[in-house]
């Protein structure tokens, strides 16, 4: 895999494929990182999961499931969050023994939450933003996706919009682009951002034209009207640039959320996972 300059975006790509220690492993090892978190035991509803050829994919299969609150059923008509997983990672780990947000779902509504369904599908890795290829992962969510949620029974007039790392990204990037009129919130767990095309991942941008037409940086305007949730660990590469993207909003729309002790990994996005949830459900109400 080949890596970007020894700036940020280098040390954010290795955080995300778990190529060099850097950041997170100095912070683990100082203590710094704060307690793990764990996936509930709290009974899930249930899940639904099956698999479609994406033209938007040039023709992949790509993997879905979607996971319903204890009490309802596949086909009834809730509110549902589409999630946006990390570079190297398919929908599979948004559930399971991975984040396991079915049993956080289940959780937030034995809590009282408004109900809603959780349904992730496989962007692969083009950072959900169409690619010099051709491969559109964002056109896969906005024009087959959420069709086919639809068709399922699911309330997809307004979604929300959840996702870590590169899919953290992804998530900010399509709110963008839907707006307020389709989006009811968006959350983004350590987002995958750079402040410069040459700070990015060469995986992440098809070079610097790319980056000035996909980056979210410079961009918050385009998420008024939308409730938004950042969060990141302190420990994480991508954090100050996160600080600084957080930074950029109107202090009346700046965004929920925010930095506590925490890494690039499952152990932080599991203990973050309850706030989001009850963030993105709230929204729904």
């Amino acid at each position: 895999m080949a890596l970007a300059g020894a700036g940020a975006g280098g040390a954010g790509l290795a955080v995300e494929g778990g190529l060099l220690p850097g950041r997170s492993t100095l912070y683990r090892a100082l203590g710094l990182d704060g307690a793990p978190g764990h996936v509930p035991g709290t009974q899930p509803g249930p899940l639904v999961s099956g698999h479609f050829t994406s033209k938007a994919r040039l023709g992949a299969s790509v993997g879905w499931t979607i996971a319903y609150p204890p009490g309802s059923a596949p086909g009834d008509r809730l509110p549902v969050a589409v999630v946006l997983h990390g570079y190297s990672e398919d929908h599979t780990d948004a559930f399971g023994r991975r984040l396991g947000l079915e049993h956080f779902l289940a959780q937030d509504h034995a809590r009282g939450g408004t109900p809603f369904a959780l349904a992730a599908v496989d962007g692969g890795d083009t950072y959900w933003h169409r690619r010099v290829t051709g491969e559109d992962a964002g056109a896969l969510v906005t024009d087959e996706f959420v069709p086919m949620l639809a068709a399922r029974g699911l309330d997809t007039r307004r979604i929300g919009l959840l996702g870590w790392s590169m899919g953290g990204y992804g998530a900010l990037h399509l709110a963008g682009r839907l707006g307020a009129a389709r989006v009811a919130s968006v959350v983004a767990e350590s987002p995958a951002l750079w402040h410069q095309a040459s700070q990015a991942a060469s995986i992440a941008f098809d070079g610097a034209a790319d980056f000035a037409r996909s980056g979210v940086m410079g961009r918050q305007q385009e998420l008024d009207g939308i409730p938004v949730r950042v969060d990141c660990g302190t420990g994480d590469a991508f954090c100050p640039a996160a600080r600084d993207y957080v930074a950029g909003f109107d202090a009346a729309d700046h965004p929920a959320g925010g930095f506590e002790p925490g890494a690039h990994d499952m152990a932080y996005w599991r203990r973050m996972a309850p706030a989001q949830l009850a963030f993105a459900g709230a929204r729904f109400a």
